[in-house]
């Protein structure tokens, strides 16, 4: 045999071979495809968050053996669906699921994570907050509950200085829970959701704030226990800043603080299941000073009003049938606005 015929020989068996690898790619990627595979398959849940981009959802397809290559997967996906949007959630997948079975399955999420828009008033207590979660679909109040009730699985260095073996406490993160408009999806973990608002709080957790409970020798938990009270009674800002102004002078003095406010939150802490013991803790005309812990969630411009309160010899105040809120220095001149402007 000559030479050349050698050659022709080993042409035809390379062509043969790249032809046999070609076609056994082929029918290999073409039964991914039409998910032909044998057997029975194993099961996957997919999830989408709102942070996923498309490349990282094809690497967990591909990565847990629903499709063999992510880059086949996207290049199929363009072909056949060139406007396909993936939807926040979970989905419940089979390794030999067709592309077209998952494409169809990845438009009907079985646990929707899809983003909803939840506003959280200044004001907002963790009652009415778990109330809102639920009623929107994004967790249960329980479980929102359960997620405040706790320090533990939060990275936030101000925690640590929290009253975690305060056993009057109710629900930990009261007060820290951070008022705003939140993109929350349905269906979401409920310390994730804890998370998101505790980081709003520390996004605006300010040199001005952690100078003034220096000055004041104050806890955070404290500044924000007395935030909570001013939030609660004030109406606008110009009363909140004298109300604070109340509030710190009878604190000074060790005077009770006796607010109906803290009355409301006391009664509600009970009939969620609290002890007598909490309930009194809360409630200012039986405990000494604040509270155990902030009694709704305050918004920054009571905040820095509390901060910014002046420095008056104010000791009483109520607000009158107009919505007006009146001063008084002394118990006789207390009583005699009191007559002046009907309160009740």
């Amino acid at each position: 045999m000559n030479k050349k015929s050698v050659k022709i020989i080993i042409a035809v068996l390379v062509v043969a071979i790249v032809a046999a690898v070609g076609f056994y790619g082929y029918s290999f990627v073409a039964a991914d495809i039409n998910g032909t595979q044998k057997g029975e398959g194993a099961e996957y849940t997919l999830v989408i968050e709102p942070q996923d981009f498309e490349y990282q959802v094809g690497q967990k397809l591909m990565n847990n053996g629903v499709v063999i290559d992510d880059s086949v997967w996207t290049w199929w996906l363009n072909k056949h669906y060139p406007n396909f949007n993936y939807i926040n959630g979970e989905y419940y997948l089979n390794t030999n699921m067709s592309y077209e079975q998952i494409a169809e399955k990845l438009q009907n999420p079985d646990i929707s994570h899809q983003l909803v828009s939840v506003v959280i008033p200044e004001g907002y207590n963790a009652f009415d907050i778990a109330s809102t979660l639920e009623e929107n679909g994004i967790c249960s109040a329980e479980d929102f509950y359960a997620a405040i009730s706790t320090t533990e699985g939060y990275d936030y260095d101000w925690l640590a200085d929290f009253p975690t073996e305060n056993e009057n406490i109710g629900f930990i993160l009261e007060g820290f829970l951070f008022p705003a408009t939140y993109d929350f999806g349905l269906n979401s973990d409920a310390g994730d959701i804890v998370d998101k608002m505790l980081d709003a709080f520390d996004d605006r957790l300010s040199d001005k704030m952690r100078a003034y409970c220096s000055e004041n020798n104050m806890s955070l938990y404290e500044f924000i226990t007395l935030c909570s009270i001013v939030q609660e009674e004030a109406l606008t800002p110009d009363s909140a800043e004298n109300i604070a102004s109340v509030l710190v002078n009878r604190l000074e003095s060790g005077t009770k603080l006796q607010c109906d406010v803290t009355y409301f939150y006391a009664k509600a802490l009970l009939d969620y299941g609290f002890s007598q013991q909490v309930y009194d803790s809360y409630y200012t005309y039986r405990c000494e000073g604040l509270p155990s812990g902030p009694i709704t969630n305050s918004g920054m411009e009571v905040v820095n009003a509390v901060i910014d309160h002046p420095d008056t010899d104010y000791v009483f105040f109520f607000s009158d049938l107009q919505g007006e809120f009146h001063f008084a220095s002394t118990s006789a001149e207390f009583e005699r606005l009191k007559q002046q402007y009907p309160w009740k």
